[in-house]
């Protein structure tokens, strides 16, 4: 089983298999986070793009907890220069770790890191556990048609932005849904800013008439066990 930890925004929290994984772990200004970058804990920390509000607590998290960090070349190589152990990756590629195999996939959107440094390009991230599940989440992306192609080979969870503005809106996440397939697609990247407010509840009635996905509508701080 694997637990499945909304803590708001884009950030997850996932526990299986004796592992914790921490995905754009924006904490501190995140005003819907239900807990605080000095209490959470992880063993890896998976950053998709360098926007403060994904890279977010990666320092401080990573520096407290010794977790590693899995990342595009670029971030890597910024985390290393503060003292943050990582795994550098890019568009494309995969590495088996302990919990299972991570691949980064495209992302449509910039990935300028707080210092505003360049942060290589912004990416998703593609689970496979031991067992076979298989988890795809975006960050921040608009729609591309070779989201197809993720959801080629069965996808048993995907977590998609619906905010709009930054990324896709309502009407391209739901487009996005048909193209992947997922058995469960979970909302994110809404709400936490006026800019990006959305009717989530509306969203998940028109993927369930729409397609065949569950949808997962998840509070900050509610958990999901896939």
């Amino acid at each position: 089983m694997i637990d499945i930890h909304f803590l708001g925004h884009a950030a997850f929290q996932l526990d299986f298999d004796g592992v914790k994984l921490l995905i754009d772990p924006f904490l501190e200004g995140n005003p819907f986070s239900p807990i605080t970058k000095d209490k959470v804990e992880a063993d890896y920390i998976l950053v998709t793009h360098g926007h403060g509000d994904h890279i977010g607590d990666t320092v401080e998290i990573a520096k407290r907890t010794g977790a590693q960090v899995i990342s595009n070349a670029e971030i890597c190589d910024w985390l290393e220069g503060q003292g943050v152990k990582t795994h550098a990756q890019h568009l494309g590629g995969g590495h088996q770790y302990p919990f299972g195999y991570v691949k980064l996939t495209d992302a449509l959107h910039g990935s300028s890191l707080p210092d505003g440094s360049y942060g290589g390009n912004p990416a998703g991230f593609l689970i496979t556990t031991k067992d076979g599940k298989r988890l795809y989440f975006a960050g921040d992306t608009g729609l591309f048609g070779d989201m197809r192609l993720i959801g080629e080979e069965g996808l048993d969870f995907a977590a998609l932005p619906i905010g709009d503005n930054y990324t896709m809106g309502p009407d391209d996440a739901l487009r996005a849904v048909k193209l992947l397939n997922p058995c469960v697609v979970m909302p994110m990247h809404y709400d936490t800013f006026d800019v990006i407010r959305q009717d989530a509840e509306a969203w998940a009635k028109r993927v369930a008439a729409e397609t065949s996905a569950q949808v997962a509508l998840l509070k900050p701080g509610d958990h999901y066990s896939l």
